[in-house]
């Protein structure tokens, strides 16, 4: 787990079993908070309960203070535990096999011992420090969208984590299959893949369901002239269109079985041959598909080949819908409103108190897509420079729906540490001690917690 805790709060951790050695290190950090800990197991329920950003800690613990077994194994269980802590090993003074063992297992650094006071501190400001940037800078990453997909507007962490998927494949030419309902935003995304590419070709895309399938063949591979009655001239299909580029077909499942095997060999090949043609012509162009429907599904019902599927899978992305993209559905509204108003010259406009609450009650079963012909629609129709429900064709909401107090953050706090007492006492069978070192928190602080939220 991530360190939450700000580190002007979180304490040190000292793990030291020699007593006196332990006090000395504690007064030679005594500018920072910290608690202690002798043992291993002390030292990760301390761990839990704190979420240091620093830990010092000696390699030598009990059971076995002459083995470094326990301290090895500690150091792996913080770094599970949070890899973005900073841990700094205390070693013997001629122990630097060890020491490099431990910065090669993740350890921040390492000090020998006998150590100089003003060395340690020094080192453990200067992890804490570390720590902060780092923390600062994760934090600013979550908040940016990649600049290939600024045509995404999301806030939604699911969205934000396709997003950043989106741009670490983008610069590989692996075939990307995009899965979600209609109106997801699955060509925006496809759009945003192709422009972090930096491929120096065109975006194509060409939808497999909207185009007859006596067709569909000679728009995908193109035909030569004479192939057919009324092939006047040679045409390249959508294929050798985007070479260089990035080809998207839009609802792959419903690609005739006959074409299927054909996709399959350009897949293989990279090579195409249009219609009544005998030359085998090279294409480099990176393929995106995308579909609402269940391939696997259609595989097992024999409506699409198997092989092809795992030839167009290579990365698969999954794409929430609306409804379960937390304050998108309003955020998105909001943009929209923004963008149509300005095309329609209406000024500046805005929404009601009772369309924003519809916005956020409704399920959006049509997704971004109808959200956007919902804002369009209500840009046009409003009287005034208002948006109300009727606007936008929603029902006024019912007094329950998006009410206040469910953002009250008290009310969602208490919803929240009721949940995880009650899965913690589960999990442990009822023992409180073990489930307050579960939860991370001090068993009176577990009984006061359970008396307050009535949890028997």
């Amino acid at each position: 787990m991530a360190s939450t805790s700000s580190s002007s709060n979180a304490p040190l951790l000292i793990v030291e079993d020699d007593l006196a050695l332990q006090k000395q290190i504690k007064w030679s950090l005594d500018r920072f908070e910290s608690v202690t800990a002798s043992d291993r197991e002390t030292a990760i329920q301390q761990f839990r309960r704190h979420q240091p950003p620093v830990v010092t800690m000696d390699l030598g613990l009990p059971p076995d203070p002459d083995s470094v077994s326990e301290g090895f194994k500690l150091l792996e269980q913080l770094l599970d535990l949070d890899s973005t802590a900073k841990v700094i090993v205390l070693t013997g003074q001629n122990d630097q096999a060890n020491a490099l063992r431990a910065i090669a297992a993740g350890a921040y650094d390492f000090l020998a011992k006998p150590f100089e006071p003003e060395v340690l501190a020094l080192t453990v400001d200067r992890a804490w420090r570390l720590f902060e940037l780092q923390a600062e800078n994760r934090r600013l990453q979550a908040l940016k969208v990649p600049d290939a997909l600024s045509g995404l507007i999301t806030r939604d962490a699911e969205m934000m984590k396709v997003s950043r998927t989106i741009e670490r494949i983008a610069g590989s030419d692996a075939t990307v299959l995009l899965l979600g309902e209609s109106g997801t935003g699955k060509e925006v995304l496809a759009q945003g893949l192709h422009n972090a590419s930096k491929r120096s070709g065109r975006f194509v895309a060409i939808n497999c369901a909207a185009i007859p399938e006596n067709l569909l063949e000679s728009e995908l591979f193109g035909y030569e002239r004479g192939a057919f009655t009324g092939a006047a001239k040679t045409t390249p299909g959508k294929i050798e269109t985007a070479s260089g580029g990035t080809l998207m077909l839009d609802e792959i499942g419903d690609l005739p079985h006959s074409l299927q095997a054909k996709l399959l060999r350009f897949l293989q090949e990279r090579k195409i041959e249009r219609i009544g043609g005998r030359q085998e012509i090279p294409v480099d162009v990176r393929v995106v598909c995308a579909t609402h429907q269940n391939l696997k599904t259609f595989i097992a019902e024999g409506r699409f080949r198997e092989d092809l599927y795992y030839r167009l899978a290579e990365i698969v992305i999954d794409i929430p819908p609306l409804r379960s993209r937390q304050g998108d559905a309003v955020l998105l509204a909001h943009a929209f409103l923004r963008r149509h108003a300005s095309e329609q010259r209406r000024g500046s406009m805005s929404f009601t108190e009772d369309a924003i609450r519809a916005i956020e009650a409704h399920p959006w079963p049509g997704n971004v897509r109808e959200l956007l012909n919902a804002i369009k629609r209500a840009t046009i129709m409003a009287d005034g420079q208002r948006v109300g429900c009727e606007d936008i064709g929603l029902p006024a909401p019912t007094a329950t729906d998006g009410e206040t107090s469910d953002l009250n953050l008290r009310a969602i706090r208490e919803r929240a540490e009721r949940e995880a007492i009650v899965a913690a006492l589960a999990r442990t069978n009822g023992n409180i001690v073990k489930a307050s070192e579960v939860l991370g928190v001090s068993r009176p602080t577990l009984y006061d917690l359970m008396h307050r939220l009535s949890i028997k």
